[in-house]
C-alpha cells in the first residue's frame, strides 16, 4: 500500500472532494464547494506534480501521509510550523497557479528570483533549492497529464493517485 492514496471526486453539482487514505487506513478529507471546486483540484494536482518531481518528502501530501489533517493547513500560524519542503512546495504551487491564471510562463530563473524575493519580503530564510529547466519541464509535463486526466473525469467519478515518500 502506498504512503497515501489520493482521491479527488468530481461531484455532479460542480463541487469536488479530496480524500486521502494513509497506509494505516486512517483518512483525512475536504469538500471543495462552488468556485473552490473548480480551483482546488487543479491546485492539489499541481502539489502532486511539484512534490513527486522534486521528491519532497514533507510537502502537503507528505504531511498528510504523516498524519496531518487537511484542516490543519487552515489554522492561523501554521505556515510558521511547516517544514521547509511544505513551505517551498506551497510557494512553488502558488507560482504555478499564477501562471495558470495569467497564461504567462516563467523560466526556472524566474522561479528562483521569485523564491528569493518572497523570502526577502517576508523575512524568511531563502532555501538552498534552485529550480532547474529540466525540473520545471518535468513538473509541467506531469501537471499537464494530471490536468488532462482530471478534465476527463466525469461528474460523479474520481481521479485516484498514489503518493509515496
Amino acid at each position: 500500500m502506498p504512503d497515501l492514496s489520493i482521491r479527488i471526486e468530481k461531484k455532479t453539482d460542480g463541487s469536488a472532494a479530496l480524500s486521502c487514505t494513509r497506509a494505516d487506513g486512517s483518512t483525512t478529507w475536504q469538500r471543495q464547494d462552488g468556485q473552490l471546486g473548480r480551483f482546488f483540484p487543479l491546485h492539489d494536482l499541481t502539489h502532486y506534480a511539484v512534490e513527486t518531481v522534486l521528491a519532497f518528502k514533507h510537502g502537503f501530501y507528505g504531511l498528510l501521509a504523516e498524519g496531518w489533517d487537511i484542516t490543519r493547513f487552515n489554522e492561523p500560524g501554521v505556515s510558521k510550523q511547516l517544514p521547509e519542503d511544505a513551505g517551498l512546495a506551497e510557494l512553488l504551487v502558488g507560482f504555478f497557479d499564477v501562471e495558470r491564471a495569467t497564461g504567462t510562463r516563467a523560466t526556472a530563473e524566474d522561479f528562483n528570483w521569485k523564491i528569493r524575493t518572497y523570502c526577502d519580503e517576508h523575512g524568511t530564510p531563502t532555501p538552498t533549492f534552485r529550480m532547474t529547466d529540466a525540473q520545471l519541464d518535468r513538473i509541467r509535463a506531469v501537471r499537464a497529464d494530471l490536468f488532462a486526466r482530471w478534465h476527463a473525469v466525469q461528474p460523479g467519478d474520481a481521479l485516484e493517485l498514489s503518493f509515496d515518500r
